[in-house]
């Protein structure tokens, strides 16, 4: 920042809304804020790209980003005046990070045609909060998305079941036998039957999940939808055995029916069979809402085949469409520009600058946080305004481990963009939670033609568990570089690991959990979560809006004249 030219001063001064940071939070409130035509916005971040945490990077630029943020920097110097009450604000350090280089030649000539996300594997619904935002304010003008292949379940053996999308998808899936074809085909036709129902209530006839059902745990309810229908008493000896077997395969098929329907589907995290240690035992309801959305994805838009979407560049292009819109309705932008410290006396922010420019409400991104320092001078009053920008020890210290591999070769040599679950206890009997995986190839524009990315995550209590759990599931997709003196002809003949694809580049890095908080004159907002989609990061984001602006509507409705005549030229490439 110091090889730049100094920035002009910012004119107007002062503005109803700062907010710093342009990850998906941040750039769906600039963009809400600004389209209410009652509010001056100004968006500010400290780096020279868009997206913050969710960004899509260059190796290099990767590489650097996770570096600087696994260290918290020195705070900046403190410019006070007798007459002000400054409070200094540094970086927190989300990330503990390894990175390791197989290959450096090969890549250091692709580097920059590389798009890595920093938040992956996250992909869209088609039905999900963010579509249907980015269509309600015509953000979806701003970014193209691109359907998702395939679903799979995988395991410690290297073998990938196929995860049905819907009923014909299951009909025509030659990996299931008949009986687990017509298990879940009973379970869509139920959950659909429920769906329909729902909206003919004074319908008597309408086949619904009782209210019991619906409170009681969703692993219980598969368990119960799954059990034989009952079966007369056996006497002799062969139909006693035949009973036997039967309940095997029905034991096989309820464990396989489940893994598909709880992790492959619904996406849950934790161990639903283990109260222990599952962090959240899902409610019947709640799996059922998350089957809704996976069901009502299918089919919604004419370019995505499944239920899941990935937007070509990469996930930072989603906050930069959200961004886009901001700067059309009035918002203004200026990158490389840190908020080094708070006035408090005069309701104002120091910019690195050095220029103090004034708001009654700011929102800072979850990484920015106060110099401990500067508390000591603070009445509790004050202390109060600034809480939300201090550390807290006692919340949650639930963590995400994230991996990223460039690899040369497909993990399926039929099928380039294609997710991959591994549910709890898959991959080795200690593992927690589920371990999810996301390929994406050249024709998303994130990587050469003959390269894939893949981006591995998992929730953890701490680093080692995390990573422990990445580096089961990479050993299980991916081989790592064999040095050329240690390769036979014995041993690559012999080899059934030689089939896998190579990894060229590795990247591990646990990242720190902050949930965004509503704090009056100073907000927070929310660090990338560990679910694929991002519906709980827009419902945290919608709260905070109604928080800070009113319960008015998020985005107003706007015709699809008026996006037309404001937006660039190009194709829409989402439609409802």
């Amino acid at each position: 920042m110091t090889d730049l030219p100094p920035y002009p001063p910012l004119d107007p001064t002062t503005f109803d809304l700062i907010i710093v940071g342009t990850g998906v939070p941040s750039s769906i409130l600039a963009a809400a804020a600004s389209s209410s035509g009652s509010s001056s916005v100004l968006h500010l971040d400290p780096n020279p790209f868009y997206g913050s945490h969710f960004a899509s990077l260059s190796l290099p630029d990767l590489t650097s980003f996770l570096n600087s943020n696994s260290l918290s920097p020195p705070p900046h110097p403190s410019n006070t005046h007798d007459f002000l009450l400054s409070v200094d604000l540094v970086n927190r350090s989300l990330y503990s990070v390894e990175i390791s280089t197989f290959e450096p030649d090969i890549l250091g000539q692709h580097s920059r045609t590389f798009s890595v996300d920093l938040c992956g594997p996250r992909a869209v619904f088609c039905a999900d909060e963010s579509i249907n935002l980015m269509l309600k304010s015509g953000s979806n003008n701003y970014v193209e998305l691109k359907s998702v292949d395939a679903s799979f379940v995988g395991d410690s053996s290297g073998e990938l079941r196929n995860v049905p999308d819907s009923r014909g998808a299951i009909f025509k899936d030659k990996g299931l036998t008949l009986l687990e074809k017509n298990q879940l085909m009973k379970f869509f036709k139920l959950v659909q039957t429920h769906l329909a129902s729902s909206l003919t209530e004074h319908d008597e006839t309408a086949v619904k999940v009782s209210e019991e059902d619906m409170e009681s745990p969703f692993v219980e309810f598969l368990s119960k939808m799954r059990l034989p229908p009952k079966i007369k008493l056996y006497n002799s000896p062969s139909e006693l055995l035949f009973l036997y077997q039967m309940s095997l395969q029905m034991i096989r098929l309820l464990i396989l029916v489940c893994r598909i329907i709880l992790y492959g589907i619904a996406l849950l995290d934790h161990d639903q069979d283990n109260k222990e240690t599952c962090g959240h035992v899902l409610k019947t309801k709640e799996g059922i809402d998350r089957l809704a959305l996976y069901i009502t994805s299918i089919g919604r838009f004419s370019n995505a085949l499944g239920a899941l979407m990935y937007p070509i560049y990469g996930q930072g292009e989603l906050p930069q469409a959200f961004c886009r819109r901001a700067a059309v309705k009035g918002c203004i932008y200026v990158l490389r520009m840190p908020v080094t410290s708070l006035l408090l006396d005069k309701a104002s922010v120091r910019l690195a600058s050095g220029q103090e420019i004034f708001s009654q409400k700011l929102v800072l991104d979850q990484c920015v946080t106060v110099g401990l320092e500067s508390l000591s001078p603070l009445t509790d009053q004050q202390k109060e305004t600034i809480r939300v920008l201090v550390p807290n020890e006692i919340s949650s210290k639930e963590k995400i481990a994230r991996g990223i591999c460039i690899i040369r070769g497909s993990v399926r040599a039929d099928i380039s963009n294609a997710l991959v679950v591994y549910p709890p206890k898959s991959l080795f009997p200690e593992q927690l939670t589920a371990v999810r995986v996301l390929q994406l190839g050249n024709g998303l524009a994130v990587c050469p033609s003959d390269m894939h990315v893949l981006y591995f995550s998992t929730v953890c209590d701490n680093d080692d568990q995390g990573k422990a759990a990445l580096l089961s599931a990479m050993s299980t997709l991916i081989r790592e570089q064999v040095p050329e003196n240690l390769q036979t002809d014995s041993i690559v003949e012999n080899d059934t690991a030689v089939t896998k694809p190579v990894v060229l580049w590795r990247a591990l890095y646990v990242q720190e959990l902050v949930k965004g908080e509503f704090g009056g004159d100073i907000s927070s907002t929310s660090s990338p979560d560990g679910n694929l989609n991002y519906n709980e990061i827009v419902e945290s984001t919608v709260k905070l809006y109604e928080q800070l602006m009113g319960s008015g509507e998020l985005f107003k409705e706007e015709t699809s004249q008026e996006n037309t005549a404001e937006e660039d030229d190009g194709d829409d490439v989402i439609e409802d």
